[in-house]
């Protein structure tokens, strides 16, 4: 596993490198500003990129939109000392594979790591009452004006799959329940993604309970 450490407290970074190295992990860079990551993003090409979300000149949010923005897809782990629900809210929103805590207990993180690289989404436990919120449409982000929905693009198949995915199930789970292969669950997880215009199944799945998919579904 290679990782990229972007956080602007250096002994933050050295912190982190010795945790990581001594659990057998690469680390490929640390550095201290989004532009900095956004450049080692590019020129080393990491498995996982470690992320904080308050930092000066740069964010964390911004930083992460600017990968998103060149096409990089490197799942991107927040890692913060943020409990806001809006610094959550954005980060999903924006594309990162999951938001962890830095109060977090060290040997959680290589697992976290591994399951956020599986394309698994990771959110602090201590978090889960604020993603519940975000799904089922309780913030005040979500009670703004909202533009035309693009569930109509997907087609039935697809729709039947995000609402799997809007009930947090894996693709081996989702493969199973409609009796399908994994390759094809994962191939139309692409597409869902695609048309949605997000990068992660998260964000896939708030755009899905806002609609109503989710709840359509547990009401049948």
């Amino acid at each position: 596993m290679r990782v990229l450490l972007i956080d602007d407290h250096a002994l933050v970074r050295k912190g982190l490198e010795a945790l990581l190295q001594s659990r057998g992990v690469e680390v490929v860079a640390s550095v201290g500003t989004g532009q900095e990551g956004i450049e080692m993003a590019k020129g080393l090409s990491p498995d996982i990129i470690l992320l904080d979300v308050k930092m000066p000149s740069m964010g964390g949010i911004e930083t992460l939109k600017a990968l998103r923005s060149i096409d990089i897809k490197t799942p991107v782990l927040m890692l913060t000392m943020s409990r806001d629900e809006a610094d959550l809210q954005a980060a999903l929103r924006d594309g990162a594979q999951g938001y962890l805590l830095k109060d977090m207990e060290p040997e959680d993180l290589v697992p976290a790591l591994d399951s956020a690289i599986r394309g698994d989404n990771v959110v602090a436990k201590e978090l889960i009452g604020s993603l519940t919120r975000i799904v089922q449409g309780k913030t005040e982000e979500s009670k703004k004006p909202q533009s035309a929905t693009p569930l109509s693009e997907l087609t039935p198949r697809e729709q039947q799959i995000l609402s799997h995915i809007a009930e947090g199930q894996s693709n081996k789970v989702i493969a199973r329940a409609l009796d399908i292969t994994d390759g094809t669950v994962k191939l139309h997880v692409k597409s869902i993604l695609r048309k949605l215009g997000v990068h992660s199944r998260v964000e896939a799945a708030v755009i899905a309970v806002e609609d109503g998919l989710g709840r359509k579904k547990q009401a049948n």
